[in-house]
């Protein structure tokens, strides 16, 4: 006997919604008089609780230890113990300090930015009517089973994937999962070809809700198995590797392989010119420490949480700190189109005559239709409302009213004065024109033959292909009194006869900023795609309206028959993709990711959690559903691109001071261990002890730390960056080296000029290579900030100015002090500062002609 699961679950949601309604009964097992306990309890047992996936609240012990993750850190934590274990006290106290500054920060600022998500729990949480053993009950949602029959009317919300098997004016709002406003119809059968799976006429899904109308369905889907919990799965799994943690991984490998080939050859050197292997070893760790960036975690988590800072001034709430980084870096910006590029909301702007000419008669018509209405007022009665105000209905009185039902597609007002009684009537152009027998035209009245309804038609598709949707709205009068205000009933057997009036047009209005914000998009170097599940005409129109390439498009269905290589093809063509269904969003995605691009997607429907998890950064809106709020990185407070704008100007920043930071101390760090080499290879005695290494390291360190108050040059905002392993050990080799010849030069001095060549006088020897070596790193932070010319061209702010001159002067200070004679530094004379004063012009007069040639050369910078 085949499991309940084969049974129930074989086949798809598109060919249950072909079987018939009996096969769709059969097929499931289920009876009219609904499931027995015994079948309930089964099936309880095999499926589980009709329960969907929820993300779990992290605790702060994880986000503690997840702050201290970082591969940087590990190795100073294998640095510390070393010289725990080496007795190098100094050394491990600062190098615990190091670890325990960089983690505590990024614990606080994790912490602050973690959102509890309880979004899926709250919004399924209903009861719901169903028939067991022949007899209505009501149940809460997580005891429905597969099989199961349900009843629901206005006000419910559905709670599983179920099939329709009666139904009377059932109207349904999907736009929770769909992200469009206009309600959908549905039916006990869909006879149609191919629909797409949210157009199913008799296919109901958890989560969607009942405008009106009532009927009975049959439970198809329960649980993670619905297609709300597939979404609730995707939108709650781990988010992959961003373009941030791939670089932050690729930058870290590289500096990691530079330790392992340089740090043993300084061992070997030292060990073997010296003799002395233990003091070797202990050097050798300084110097590993000195190759690494041990500042960095703080450095990107200070960076990230100024940016982050920034950002929610500018109406951005940065969920994940990482995600400004990725922002910044985001070359390509896929968007969902209803409430993004459009208002979302519809208006009214065709009201117009038989013969295509506005027509302020038809509007005021359809006004008292609308106006007059008692049943609900859909998104058009509000759109057609908005364009007059109640006098119109000045001297009109209600008499009667025939409703709205998916068979007639109409509806009907009557309205009296004291001249006449008039039927209005609006509703869909085909089912109107059934009714209609005459035409008004100037004020004249003609009959209405064959060929004029086709023309009538035409003239309605033809506004359908330009985005436009279209209603028509006829009327038909006798004299006033006749109808009888005593109330006479009226039904669908008096709309005959009637005269069609005109029709109205609505579209959701493009939003007045979206075409000056795609503009600067494009202008920045963000390639803007549009992915929807609406239709492709109305999505062409509204993206030739903002600017974005319009040449053609790619379909849901077009995209299911083609591999992952073709799509992958296909996605560099167009830049709009319609009827698309959530699932293949989340592919478009992360075909594109896996291309090398930086993605971005923005969207606020439920139908959008998949691809906001899939993205390198999930933007959505905080009015958004909670569940797509959970699956992005970033909520903009103000549904915009003008705002987007602004963060990926501000995310560009940030990630420019980042590798700032990287750049200019992986370069200085490898040209200090490049001297070490060289000096350890002529000089008789350590060039510096390991304790002034880790000194000057983290003075350094220090005056980075106003790196995030830096600004970056307009050039570098205005394009995105990645993170590029090759680029940064180009840098590395290109740059490092400039330092280590004035470096040279200083030993020379040292060694020629002081006479500081023997081991009795290496404490001066020391002292000025120390103050060379503070001096030239933190002033090349100046020198490599800016393409241009520094503090000519390009200033930096003053928190990093006032950091650099602190730093300078403790450097120059320090051997002049106690504390510098008690680690082993000596009093500099006099003379020593004119040779100072002439490196330092010198190397950055170097550094310039350098960094010249080196833009000259490779058409970069930062």
């Amino acid at each position: 006997m085949k499991k309940l699961q084969e049974k129930v679950q074989g086949n798809n949601l598109l060919k249950e919604s072909q079987l018939g309604r009996e096969k769709i009964l059969i097929k499931l097992g289920v009876m009219e008089t609904g499931l027995t306990n015994v079948e309930v309890t089964e099936r309880l047992a095999e499926f589980g609780p009709n329960r969907t996936v929820e993300e779990k609240k992290v605790s702060n012990l994880r986000l503690f230890i997840r702050a201290f993750n970082d591969p940087f850190i590990y190795i100073l934590v294998m640095l510390m113990v070393v010289s725990y274990l080496t007795d190098d006290m100094e050394a491990t106290i600062i190098m615990a300090l190091m670890i325990l500054a960089s983690g505590v920060l990024g614990f606080i600022q994790t912490s602050r930015a973690e959102r509890a998500s309880y979004a899926l729990k709250n919004m399924v949480k209903n009861k719901v009517n169903v028939i067991r053993d022949d007899t209505m009950v009501t149940l809460n949602q997580d005891e429905i089973v597969p099989g199961d029959l349900i009843e629901i009317s206005a006000g419910d919300i559905i709670p599983a994937d179920a099939r329709v098997i009666s139904a009377t004016d059932l109207l349904i709002n999907q736009s929770a999962l769909t992200g469009e406003s206009i309600p959908a119809e549905k039916f006990v059968e869909d006879k149609r070809a191919n629909p797409e799976i949210f157009e199913r006429e008799n296919l109901l899904f958890m989560g969607t809700d009942v405008l009106s109308g009532h009927g009975r369905a049959v439970v198809l889907r329960t649980g993670s198995s619905t297609f709300f919990g597939s979404l609730s799965i995707a939108a709650t799994e781990r988010r992959g590797d961003t373009s941030f943690d791939k670089g932050v991984k690729s930058i870290s490998k590289l500096l990691f392989y530079f330790m392992m080939v340089m740090v043993p050859i300084v061992f070997m050197i030292n060990g073997l010119m010296k003799g002395n292997w233990l003091e070797a070893f202990i050097y050798a760790v300084a110097i590993a420490v000195g190759l690494t960036p041990e500042m960095l975690p703080m450095i990107v988590s200070t960076n990230l949480a100024k940016g982050a800072i920034n950002m929610s001034s500018k109406k951005v709430i940065m969920k994940e700190l990482s995600a400004i980084q990725n922002i910044g870096a985001m070359d390509i910006l896929c968007t969902d189109k209803t409430g993004t590029l459009t208002e979302d909301k519809l208006e009214l702007v065709k009201y117009i005559d038989s013969a295509g000419k506005n027509s302020e008669s038809v509007l005021k018509l359809a006004y008292l239709n609308s106006y007059f209405q008692t049943g609900w007022k859909n998104v058009l009665d509000h759109a057609v409302i908005a364009k007059l105000d109640d006098s119109v209905t000045k001297g009109w009185a209600k008499v009667g009213e025939i409703p709205f039902n998916f068979d007639r597609r109409r509806l009907s007002v009557i309205v009296e004065n004291s001249i006449e009684t008039r039927m209005i009537t609006k509703g869909a152009v085909e089912e109107m024109l059934t009714v209609c027998t005459h035409k008004e035209f100037d004020g004249t009245i003609s009959t209405l033959n064959e060929s004029e309804k086709d023309e009538l038609q035409e003239m309605c598709a033809e506004m359908n292909r330009s985005g436009i949707r279209v209603i028509a709205v006829a009327y038909k009068t006798g004299k006033a009194g006749k109808a009888g205000k005593a109330g006479k009933a009226f039904t669908k057997n008096d709309e005959e006869q009637m005269i069609i009036a005109g029709f109205l047009g609505f579209r959701d209005p493009v939003k007045t900023s979206t075409k000056e914000a795609i503009a600067h998009l494009f202008k920045n170097q963000i390639n803007v795609k549009v992915l929807t599940g609406d239709n492709e005409i109305v999505t062409k129109r509204i993206c030739q309206e903002v600017g974005i390439p319009a040449n053609g498009f790619l379909l849901g269905a077009d995209i299911e028959e083609l591999s992952d290589e073709e799509l992958t093809r296909e996605l560099r063509k167009y830049h709009i993709f319609a009827k698309l269904s959530p699932m293949q969003k989340s592919r478009i995605i992360g075909l594109l990711k896996k291309a090398g691009h930086t993605v971005g997607f923005l969207g606020d429907g439920i139908n959008d959690a998949p691809a906001l998890r899939k993205a390198d950064v999930g933007i959505s809106v905080d009015t958004a559903a909670d569940i797509t709020k959970d699956a992005s990185s970033v909520i903009l407070l103000e549904k915009s691109l003008t705002v987007l704008n602004d963060a990926v100007m501000e995310g560009r920043n940030v990630f420019g001071n980042i590798l700032k930071y990287m750049k200019v101390t992986a370069s200085s760090n490898f040209g200090n261990v490049f001297s070490v080499l060289v000096a350890s290879a002529f000089i008789p005695f350590l060039p510096m002890l390991s304790l002034h290494l880790l000194l000057q390291n983290l003075l350094y360190d220090f005056s980075q730390l106003t790196l995030p108050w830096d600004k970056m040059d307009r050039s570098f905002l205005k394009k995105p960056h990645q993170w590029e392993q090759k680029g940064m050990l180009r840098f590395i080799l290109c740059i490092g080296p400039v330092s280590s010849i004035f470096d040279i030069a200083t030993f020379l001095i040292m060694w020629f000029v002081f006479s500081a060549n023997t081991v009795a006088e290496q404490a001066l020897f020391h002292s000025g290579w120390f103050v060379v070596g503070l001096l030239t790193q933190t002033l090349v932070v100046h020198m490599i900030r800016t393409e241009k010319i520094p503090f000519i061209q390009s200033r930096a702010t003053a928190p990093v100015m006032i950091a650099t001159l602190i730093v300078m002067t403790l450097g120059i200070v320090i051997p002049f002090t106690g504390f510098g004679h008690s680690i082993g530094f000596v009093s500099l004379p006099g003379s020593y500062f004119p040779w100072l004063i002439l490196i330092l012009v010198g190397y950055m007069a170097t550094m310039q002609l350098v960094k010249t040639l080196y833009i000259r050369k490779f058409r970069e910078w930062i």
